[in-house]
């Protein structure tokens, strides 16, 4: 989870957007559902101004939708830009992984090992398990996978498509399946670590895909998502 302590954050408006933001990507507020400010301003505990600026920050990185004159909305979820996160996400994988592997070091071998290490130690069947510190290790764990030198863009804009995605997560799964559904990962994640360690760049893009493709076929199962998207149950989201 993010340190919302105001000490991080340059402006009030940033701290804000940091918020609304975490509670739109774990659920707190449901697609399409309309954003009051006065019961934001009472909820995060600012003024107006600040709350106007955080809110214009989240339409441009499309977590909210505005409507001059009417105000705010959580961003609606829709077929197109589902299929659309994931092409995104695999097409900005397979050139990240690929430069990554070429100029990956031993400190960037290390680096995966140890996300990897943090996220394999989480239990989805224990009463413990925290899904919030899930998240942010699987987050970890994928970047750890691109961080080379001079990854800092493309890293960036993968971060943004991985909350983008989890905020699909969150609206369709996450009442509706068991932690060991959602969570566990059949070894998928120690075998694309072993593929970008080996330096197998084929092999780990592939893995990268086959990862992705489990994630929509939970969705694709989840009857939520159809009632949700008002599809008719033969039609799939794949």
């Amino acid at each position: 989870m993010v340190d919302m302590n105001k000490d991080n954050f340059a402006t009030i408006s940033d701290r804000v957007m940091c918020q609304i933001r975490h509670d739109i990507l774990c659920g707190e507020f449901e697609a399409g559902q309309k954003l009051i400010l006065s019961e934001l301003k009472e909820r995060y505990q600012v003024g107006g101004t600040p709350l106007r600026e955080a809110m214009v920050q989240l339409s441009w990185q499309k977590y909210v939708t505005m409507k001059p004159q009417k105000g705010f909305w959580v961003a609606d979820v829709s077929l197109d830009e589902l299929r659309g996160i994931l092409k995104t996400r695999l097409a900005l994988g397979h050139v990240a992984l690929q430069d990554a592997i070429k100029k990956g070091d031993e400190a960037w071998e290390l680096q995966i090992l140890t996300a990897f290490h943090k996220l394999n130690r989480l239990d989805p069947e224990s009463i413990l398990f925290d899904y919030d510190e899930w998240e942010l290790r699987h987050k970890e764990f994928h970047l750890s996978l691109v961080a080379c030198d001079g990854s800092e863009f493309i890293r960036e804009m993968i971060s943004h498509i991985y909350d983008q995605q989890e905020r699909y997560r969150h609206f369709l799964l996450n009442a509706r399946l068991s932690p060991e559904k959602q969570y566990h990962d059949n070894g998928e994640h120690e075998a694309l670590m072993k593929a970008v360690l080996a330096r197998n760049a084929d092999l780990a893009c592939q893995l990268l895909e086959e990862h992705s493709e489990r994630l929509y076929r939970l969705l694709e199962e989840a009857p939520s998502l159809k009632a949700l998207l008002n599809l008719p149950g033969d039609e799939t989201i794949w």
